[in-house]
């Protein structure tokens, strides 16, 4: 008779589990609390799926900051040119953006996810959707809450592969820190990553400009920098540079209540070149179309130097021009707190790597292993989330092999 096997989270990291799963010959049951599998992965891939990136491996890896040597083995076993095999295989060829960043030509998440369920279904594996996870009864076995009541299921080994707590609606809610806690597991707090921030703009700010971006800018933060966009929200900033930069950002608002982010709102230009630009005849035409004329700013970058200006009692139109340049390039903007966790693209934190061995299995737990954004990693953007979930996902299952098969 086959091992049973649970599979408890129906994201990529637990897809993956019950792939490699089903695969070594076990009998494998994937339960999920949402109604369908791969919610969040399907938002993910809305606005173009970037599964993995294309740079070399060493550089790669570094993406990870203080979780490289932790996720280096698994990543190495299941590299990016693996995911963009196996992508292949499901009838999904892969292409390289100018970026770097590595998307599916059909370039959305439903066309692979509907190939893999597919794929998982003819290798024989079940779902079972509307069971919530929350705990085990008193011989270990797993407990859910589903449409029918409570059902408690045995089974030879487990993994769990429940996420973060970023976008709870689309199932990953950070509710199995509390069970897990209660185990003595150590887990680091869960915290927003690759998140927006608040900044008290005023009402005129934000009423004209909410949901316009900010475009080929530079951002920096101490010794960090980066060129990117930004996008103003009613209640702060988000966007790709900004969540390039949310790890030091979160840390330096969690310490000091406040972070002060510089924008250059023309990186391009050198300070000299600008003020040359600037020193020129502004004539009758008003200030805000001077800038506009001479050095190119959007009406939203002018709208955030106003801001700025108003806010720190600076007459822009009286400033010599090399002043005025200078304070385009490095526009202060400070930023007073972290956006919600649940509006977070992914989460920092997690379950701490010194709680599982080299297979993903929780020391305190044998037989429970765990894949994906539960653990304590977090990447930037660019296909670095999700590679680390395929990859964790497939050591995990690997692990689980070994382990009921010794």
């Amino acid at each position: 008779m086959k091992n049973q096997v649970a599979v408890i989270g129906a994201g990529p990291a637990g897809l993956m589990v019950a792939e490699v799963l089903s695969r070594g010959g076990a009998a494998v049951t994937v339960y999920d609390a949402m109604p369908s599998a791969g919610r969040k992965f399907l938002m993910a891939g809305r606005g173009g799926l970037n599964l993995t990136h294309s740079e070399p491996l060493p550089e790669f890896l570094r993406r990870y900051g203080a979780a490289e040597a932790r996720l280096a083995p698994s990543i190495s076993a299941f590299m990016p040119t693996a995911l963009r095999d196996w992508s292949e295989a499901l009838g999904q060829p892969t292409f390289v953006g100018s970026s770097g960043r590595v998307f599916p030509q059909a370039f959305k998440a439903s066309p692979l996810l509907r190939a893999w369920l597919r794929r998982l279904d003819e290798s024989g594996v079940q779902f079972a959707f509307r069971h919530r996870w929350i705990g085990w009864d008193s011989e270990d076995r797993l407990n859910f809450q589903t449409p029918n009541g409570p059902q408690v299921m045995a089974s030879s080994a487990s993994v769990l592969a429940l996420g973060g707590a970023s976008w709870p609606r689309l199932g990953s809610d950070g509710a199995w820190v509390d069970v897990l806690a209660a185990k003595r597991v150590h887990i680091a707090p869960l915290r927003p990553a690759n998140s927006g921030f608040t900044v008290a703009w005023s009402e005129i700010f934000k009423d004209r400009f909410e949901g316009q971006a900010l475009k080929g800018i530079a951002l920096s933060f101490g010794a960090h920098s980066v060129r990117g966009e930004a996008m103003v929200t009613r209640g702060g900033i988000e966007g790709g540079g900004i969540y390039a930069l949310s790890s030091v950002l979160r840390e330096a608002v969690i310490a000091d209540g406040k972070a002060a982010l510089n924008v250059a709102l023309r990186p391009d230009l050198g300070v000299d070149e600008l003020t040359t630009k600037l020193a020129a005849s502004r004539g009758k035409q008003s200030f805000s179309n001077f800038l506009r004329k001479a050095v190119h700013l959007s009406p939203v970058a002018i709208g955030l130097l106003l801001e700025v200006a108003i806010a720190e009692g600076i007459q822009l139109a009286s400033l010599p021009s090399e002043k005025l340049a200078a304070l385009i390039n490095a526009v202060p903007v400070t930023l007073n707190g972290v956006a919600p966790i649940g509006r977070a693209i992914s989460t920092a934190g997690g379950i701490s790597f010194d709680e599982i061995d080299d297979a993903f299995m929780l020391k305190r737990m044998p037989g429970t292993f765990v894949a994906g954004e539960m653990l304590d990693w977090e990447a930037p953007t660019g296909g670095y989330l999700l590679q680390a979930s395929f990859a964790t996902g497939a050591a995990a299952g690997e692990g689980a092999l070994r382990w009921l098969s010794r």
